[in-house]
């Protein structure tokens, strides 16, 4: 039996929504992606994750920030619809709903690729089916077992990278039986340092952009979060540290060990390839498992993400109130299953594409989390004179010298990215925005009960 008035109940905690972040951000992005962002930029992919990083920072101090001074936000919507109005925060749920939809089935076929691995007679499809169903299974349990699951499956998986940091620069730096000690070579042969000129680097940011993004995701869980003001900010702080530090000394290690030619053209991650190098028996079968793991964690996150702002949306008389409705364990079926709906759209799509789905979806994903970030940031830099003066709490010191240096950088990557990026995956986004700006002005029609 199912109740519609019912309000999410507050039950995730300071852990949960760190890992939660983390989850989002690290998958896919660092595990499949980095591939193709190494292609790009070959050894300069490095600097090209430090900007993400620092730009990263400063957006989410940002929303830290926001949502401290709005305690009673439940999502981006309420954070920026009070300062920028109905239109831009209208336009950012749905990108961020559109974002984590896309991303969960380009995961889905991700996975699928990973477990192609063990089992290469099974099509993409199959596989992807069957991880679909798993990820839905675990969103439709109660709001703080979903937490529990997530937290230890992103648990696993910063344990694992700090094993590859580890084994990596033991690989780099030690000589040891019949290993010589590789060294940093790799860093200025093959090309240089920026084998592909600006050109490369600019088109990788788009992918590191892509990679970041699931960050964000503290911003959608205000509702489930025990004292909101105090565990945001907590959580952003610990948070970021680790994400830069996930990805840039990875990225780092495998471009060290690795020459930047040889990476895209295996079908297995970089991740893998590194660990055969330290020649543990088993050692390339236990990281592809971890990292099916943190793929499917990432998918967690997303399919969580996508259901909130669904289920807000519904509360709020924008979509049809089936999708406010909370099972007995407070969690949103409806909303779950809509958005669930695109799992198996992956999976149609990849019965047809195969492995290229996730590159096919990839670029459109990008543009999306620019413009998240782009939006959060210009919302930041007018909330201190729209909302109410903070007495105490979390501030960003430096206001609002580094939320301008955010939106200067992300609109000259923006300019660049249109520039270096195809206009296939550039027009269908731009259609897509069109279809949601459409959707604001008829919105009337589609908002009944």
């Amino acid at each position: 039996m199912e109740k519609n008035n019912q309000q999410l109940q507050r039950t995730m905690t300071s852990r949960h929504i760190m890992m939660m972040a983390l989850g989002g951000a690290i998958g896919a992005g660092l595990f499949k992606g980095s591939s193709s962002a190494i292609d790009m930029a070959g050894p300069s992919v490095i600097f090209a994750y430090l900007l993400g990083g620092i730009i990263l920072l400063f957006v989410m101090q940002g929303l830290a920030e926001m949502a401290v001074r709005n305690r009673n936000a439940r999502t981006f919507r309420d954070l920026v619809e009070s300062i920028l109005g109905k239109y831009p925060a209208y336009f950012l749920d749905w990108i961020y709903w559109k974002m984590w939809v896309l991303n969960i089935a380009a995961e889905a076929v991700v996975a699928a690729i990973f477990l192609q691995y063990w089992l290469p007679e099974y099509p993409i499809w199959i596989l992807a089916l069957c991880v679909s169903v798993a990820v839905t299974a675990i969103n439709l349990l109660s709001v703080k077992a979903f937490a529990e699951t997530e937290y230890w499956l992103a648990l696993i998986k910063i344990t694992v990278i700090v094993v590859f940091i580890i084994a990596g620069l033991l690989l780099l730096l030690v000589t040891f039986g019949d290993h010589t000690a590789v060294g940093f070579s790799n860093l200025t042969q093959h090309g240089g340092f920026f084998p592909n000129g600006s050109t490369g680097f600019i088109a990788a940011m788009l992918v590191v952009i892509y990679s970041y993004g699931g960050t964000e995701i503290i911003g959608v869980t205000l509702a489930e979060t025990k004292n909101p003001e105090k565990v945001v900010p907590k959580a952003v702080r610990n948070t970021l540290v680790r994400i830069i530090s996930f990805y840039i000394i990875p990225f780092f290690i495998i471009v060290s060990l690795i020459p930047w030619t040889e990476v895209n053209g295996v079908p297995e991650s970089p991740f893998v390839m590194v660990f055969k190098m330290i020649g543990i028996p088993g050692a390339d079968h236990i990281m592809n498992a971890v990292i099916l793991l943190a793929i499917i964690s990432s998918m967690n996150s997303g399919l969580y993400g996508s259901s909130r702002v669904l289920y807000t949306q519904a509360m709020d008389g924008l979509m049809p109130k089936i999708f406010a409705r909370l099972s007995k364990k407070s969690v949103p079926t409806y909303a779950i299953l809509l958005c669930t709906s695109f799992l198996y759209l992956g999976v149609i799509i990849s019965l047809f594409a195969g492995s290229k789905t996730f590159e096919y979806l990839m670029g459109s994903l990008g543009y999306t989390v620019l413009f998240i970030w782009l939006i959060i940031a210009i919302a930041h830099l007018k909330s201190r004179k729209t909302m109410p003066e903070q007495t105490s709490g979390y501030k960003v010191k430096f206001y609002p010298y580094t939320t301008w240096v955010a939106v200067t950088a992300l609109c000259a990557i923006l300019i660049g990215i249109i520039f270096t990026t195809s206009i296939v995956i550039t027009s269908i986004t731009l259609s897509i925005y069109v279809l949601i700006t459409l959707s604001y002005v008829f919105k009337g029609r589609f908002a009944k009960a």
